[in-house]
Formats: C-alpha cells, sequence, structure tokens
C-alpha cells in the first residue's frame, strides 16, 4: 500500500507560506462564472443547440459545450472545496444544478468517443475495419495507427467483427441522438435558466459568509484537507496489485452477467474525481502559473485515470451488447475478445497509475 507523502513543491500541502484571502476565492468563480456565460452567448449565437460531436474541430457548437461543461465542473469542484467560507445555502442549491448540467452535457460525447474507441480496438484485434465510416480518428483521439493483416488465429474474431461492430454502432448512436436530444432539453428548460441566472449573479457576486469577510482567512488549509481526501483514497486503492499489470483480477469478475457498472472501478473512478478537485484547488491558489506547475507531477496521474474511466466504460458498453438476445455466436466471441481487451487496459491504465503516483511520492520524500 502506497504511503502518503505531502509534496513540499505544491502550495496546497507546503508548509506556512503567504496565507491565499477569500479574493482569490471571489476572483476565481467570478472568471469561471464569465466563462460560462461566454460560452453560453457562444452556444445561442450558434443556433445548434448543444455540441454535435460529429462536427469539425473548431466549430462553435463544440468549443461552446465544451467551455460549458468545463466552467461548470470548476464552479462546482470549487463550492465543494471552499464550501465553508460560502453562503451555504446558496451553495448547497447552485452544486447539484452545475452538476446536472455538465453531466447532461457530456453524455453524447461520451457516446461518441466510446464508440471510437471500441471500433477502433475492433479494428486493432481482428486486423480489419470492423465499420469502414468509423475507421478514422477523431479529434482527441490517439489518432489511425497501422496494424498487421489478420492471421488464422484471428479468422473466428474477423468474422464477428464486423456485425459486433456494428451492433455497437446502432446501440450507442442510439445512446448518443437520446443523449443529444436531451442536452438540448436541457439548454431549454426553466431549469437551465435559472442556473444561468444564478451564475451571472456570481459573475458579479460571489456570497461568503460574513466571517470570511471580517477574519483574517486562509484558503490553504481547505486546499491541503482536499489533498489529504486524495491521498487517503490512493492509499485504499489495490496499488500493490495494480503495480503487476494485465494481472487480470478486474477481467475474472467482469466475465459476470451482472449487467450493474463494474465494483471494482468505483474507488478509481472517485480517486480521479478528488484529483480533479484537488487540481481545481491548486489552479485558484496559484492562478496563471497553476497548469504549467501541475503537469510535471501530476498531469500523467490525470491522463491515466482518464484512461481507465474511457476503457472500464467501453467494457461495460461491449458486455452489455454481447447480451443481445439471438446474436451470432461469432458476434458474441468478438464482443467478448472486446470486453476482455478492455478490461486489460484498465489494469493497464491502474499500473500506469501506480507508477506515475509511486514516482510522485518518492520524489517528495
Amino acid at each position: 500500500m502506497a504511503q502518503r507523502h505531502l509534496d513540499p513543491t505544491d502550495p496546497t500541502t507546503a508548509g506556512p507560506a503567504e496565507p491565499v484571502t477569500p479574493d482569490a476565492l471571489v476572483d476565481y468563480l467570478r472568471a469561471q462564472a464569465t466563462e460560462f456565460l461566454r460560452a453560453l452567448r457562444l452556444h445561442r449565437e450558434s443556433g445548434t443547440g448543444t455540441a454535435h460531436t460529429g462536427s469539425s474541430p473548431g466549430e462553435e457548437p463544440v468549443d461552446a459545450a465544451r467551455a460549458l461543461r468545463h466552467s461548470a465542473r470548476r464552479i462546482t469542484g470549487t463550492l465543494h472545496t471552499f464550501r465553508p467560507l460560502l453562503d451555504p445555502s446558496w451553495s448547497e442549491t447552485l452544486h447539484p444544478e452545475l452538476a446536472w448540467l455538465s453531466g447532461t452535457l457530456a453524455r453524447e460525447h461520451a457516446y461518441a468517443a466510446r464508440l471510437e474507441r471500441l471500433l477502433m480496438a475492433l479494428q486493432r484485434l481482428s486486423g480489419a475495419p470492423p465499420f469502414p465510416k468509423q475507421a478514422a480518428a477523431g479529434p482527441g483521439n490517439a489518432g489511425p495507427r497501422s496494424h498487421p493483416a489478420p492471421t488464422p488465429d484471428r479468422s473466428n474474431l474477423t468474422v464477428g467483427a464486423a456485425k459486433a461492430g456494428a451492433l455497437l454502432e446502432r446501440q450507442l448512436t442510439l445512446a448518443r441522438t437520446r443523449s443529444h436530444s436531451a442536452a438540448l432539453q436541457a439548454l431549454g428548460s426553466s431549469r437551465f435558466h435559472a442556473v444561468a441566472d444564478n451564475v451571472a449573479v456570481l459573475a458579479s457576486e460571489v456570497p461568503l459568509i460574513p466571517a470570511a469577510t471580517t477574519t483574517p482567512t486562509d484558503l490553504r488549509p481547505l486546499a491541503a484537507a482536499a489533498h489529504e481526501r486524495l491521498c487517503a483514497a490512493v492509499a485504499a486503492l489495490p496499488l500493490l496489485t495494480a503495480g503487476h499489470p494485465y494481472n487480470a483480477e478486474a477481467l475474472v469478475h467482469g466475465l459476470s452477467l451482472d449487467p450493474a457498472p463494474h465494483p471494482q472501478d468505483a474507488p478509481w473512478h472517485h480517486v480521479r474525481l478528488l484529483l480533479r478537485l484537488r487540481r481545481y484547488a491548486h489552479e485558484l491558489l496559484e492562478g496563471d502559473t497553476a497548469r504549467d506547475g501541475l503537469g510535471g507531477r501530476m498531469a500523467a496521474a490525470g491522463a491515466a485515470l482518464n484512461r481507465h474511466r474511457d476503457a472500464s466504460e467501453a467494457a461495460t458498453a461491449a458486455a452489455a451488447a454481447a447480451r443481445t438476445p439471438r446474436i451470432a455466436p461469432a458476434t458474441a466471441y468478438a464482443l467478448g475478445v472486446l470486453h476482455a481487451d478492455q478490461r486489460h487496459e484498465v489494469e493497464a491504465a491502474r499500473f500506469a497509475f501506480q507508477q506515475s503516483w509511486e514516482m510522485k511520492t518518492v520524489s517528495t520524500r
């Protein structure tokens, strides 16, 4: 089990330092609220509703939806970390509404990215494109790679790969379409307009508790508490098991017929969320220098957890497709191989996280 070590170069965990006053919290929340309103204006001017992930890179709808999600998440995370300094009735009302909005806007892109990931994996495993029109990689993905031609050992997989790809295309495209419609409805709802009104108020006035403005207050202890919660959650992970790549422990449990999300993945998803909260706190304390300072220490850990989330959800989608009634044996076989491949990707991501986290803790001893 990993030991917990404070990072002396991290202002959220360092020793005595210049206090960070609530003014920094006010400035950060105002800046994020302004970004939210700017993205909302871009979205309204585009006149296309929410993002359509089939759009070309750089199109306004994609940028607007992404910016809305990013600013909503940062406001939500900041409200969570620094809630002792904020008016409780206000923050407890806005927090879940922003979480609802960012989650709703994220689903369409998530389904599109999941489909692309699975089809690329089928191509890699079978040696042939399982669904030609999806063969090209989209923005933010690794991009097309060359793969060897199919071998006799891949014959059964190759037979089922095309039908498995078509089945995944139907199921995930339907889910994506529904998510697109849900996002459009959300952005036109009175609930969203109430959220936007509250954010507009936030852009000019941040409701702090009276004590935060009348007595000397330092934000660093609250940011350090977020870091400690992250360290405690990481310490509870089975990092010794994750230290052996492809140990297949999660793969064995993943063959269950239970359609529920994989229980072993939940603690890792929780660490990913805590790492995000810690990153936002770091940004608030450090301002424009936060991204550069954080990149060398925690970016690899965050990237590994993102890959873990993506592979976990892709494996769940492959397993769900394999439960489709009356599919051909070759299709079921291809989906089973695909599920196993993505569970191995989960294990590889855990190993990568373990390596990056241990490197960080060793460097701070």
